[in-house]
Parts: structure tokens; sequence; C-alpha cells
């Protein structure tokens, strides 16, 4: 018979002394911490599937506490977002971030618009840009970078149904010679 009592007898734990309570697995890793010391949140891969993307730029999120926390808890979705520019200020739209399941009644509105943080030049820049047609701002990552929460904006123009085909079309031949290429070796 085993017993759950701890293996050792001091009552704080040293690093050496190991308790069935210290034994427990870790949970499942939420984050993929880049090489840049970041940690992704969400990736937009649909963003590279239906737009063409020409700029990037990274802006900060103003976002209340249990926003955070969901976030850091790795519930977030950018499938539908895009941001907009209104009365000189970015907004980012459509962006889903779960309710907190241990919030209060206090809790944020999952699809909230929620502002974005970025220079005068840059909110300008975008703005010109975004007024040209055919030109859309999307967000491609979302990431907390020393603590912080931060988004990477794309310009973007929209891809036709043949551009889609053709860059799946590169993708399989790409495929297809990277396996002959290890087959003869």
């Amino acid at each position: 018979m085993t017993s759950l009592a701890p293996r050792c007898s001091s009552p704080v734990q040293q690093p050496d002394c190991k308790s069935e309570t210290a034994q427990t697995t870790r949970p499942p890793r939420l984050f993929w911490v880049t090489d840049r010391g970041e940690k992704l949140i969400a990736d937009n891969r649909r963003a590279r599937h239906d737009y063409h993307l020409l700029d990037r730029v990274e802006a900060g999120l103003v976002l209340t506490g249990t926003e955070v926390k969901s976030l850091r808890d790795g519930r977030a979705s950018l499938q539908q977002a895009y941001a907009d520019v209104r009365d000189g200020e970015a907004w980012l739209v459509g962006a889903h971030i779960s309710v907190y399941d241990q919030g209060n009644l206090a809790n944020h509105d999952p699809d909230r618009d929620r502002k974005l943080l970025l220079h005068k030049k840059e909110l300008e820049s975008l703005a010109g840009k975004v007024s040209q047609k055919g030109l859309t701002v999307v967000p491609t990552r979302l990431y907390f970078k020393n603590g912080r929460a931060k988004v990477e904006l794309a310009l973007a123009r929209g891809k036709e149904g043949r551009d889609k085909r053709r860059d799946i079309a590169k993708r399989e031949a790409d495929r297809d010679m990277q396996r002959a290429l290890k087959s003869r070796r």
C-alpha cells in the first residue's frame, strides 16, 4: 500500500525533496515561443490564403483585465477580424477573445471592437493606403511581447480564385520535388 504523505519531513519543500503533489504533470503548453522572445497566442493563417500581404506593422491593444487573462489561456481567434480607421483612431473589429471562465459579472464582451495603439505617422500611412481601391488591413498574428499584448497588422490586397489555385499548385509541386529529392538520398 502506498502512502499519499510527502516523502520528506520538512514542511518547506526543498528542491531534492519530492512529494506526491510535486510529481504532477504540467499542463500542456499554450504558447509558442518564437526566436524573438514572443509568445504566440493566435495566428491568422487564413489571411495568408485569402490576401496578398504587402506591408506589416506592429500595434498594441487596449484590453481589460479579463481579456488579458483569457489571452494568457490562449483563447482568441482572428479568423473574421480586420482593422478599421475611424476618427483618427485604429480599431480591431471582429476579433474574438473568449470570456474568462473565472471572471465575475464584470467580464468582457468577447466580440467588442478593441482600440489599436499606433504612432500617428503609422496611423496616417495606413489610413492613406487603405483609401486606395482594393486594400485592407488584416491582423496576421496576436502575441505577447515583453508582457504586453501585440497584434501584427498587414496591409493586404484580396486574391482572386485563380491566384489561390496557382499558389496551391506551386505548393504541391514544391512538396513533390522535396519528396523526390528525399527518396533519392
